[in-house]
């Protein structure tokens, strides 16, 4: 998101970005959820009769709601929207670390221009 206080450039809000990334997973297991409903629609035999046309008829809605239909499409979907979070997650944890670590490093360099500095100014005192 961009940096409304300096008017430039963007601020990272690692809270507000672990937040998306859990919604999206929460998003992910509604859709597991569905796949399973579609893949139980796609076993079920609809009660349309006996007749042949009929027949046919819940043979071609088994066949849509299944493997080659609906279930497959929403499982696909599901796969991708999966290995779609885990790669936020992955990076987001990446990211933190290594703004842990820059942070680190620059507290350290603080700490050593501070100290540097107190040494100058009392060598030359």
């Amino acid at each position: 998101m961009p940096d409304q206080a300096s008017g430039r450039g963007y601020a990272v809000a690692p809270g507000e970005l672990k937040a998306l990334v859990k919604t999206l997973g929460d998003i992910a297991d509604a859709m597991s959820d569905l796949v399973a409903s579609a893949d139980r629609l796609g076993q079920r035999s609809p009660l349309l009769g006996t007749a042949p046309p009929a027949l046919a008829l819940a043979d071609r809605l088994r066949a849509t709601a299944g493997q080659a239909g609906l279930t497959g499409e929403l499982g696909a979907a599901d796969t991708e929207l999966r290995d779609y979070h885990r790669s936020l997650v992955s990076t987001l944890a990446d990211y933190l670390d290594l703004d842990r670590t820059v942070s680190a490093t620059m507290n350290t360099a603080a700490a050593v221009l501070d100290t540097a500095t107190d040494v100058v100014g009392g060598l030359l005192r």
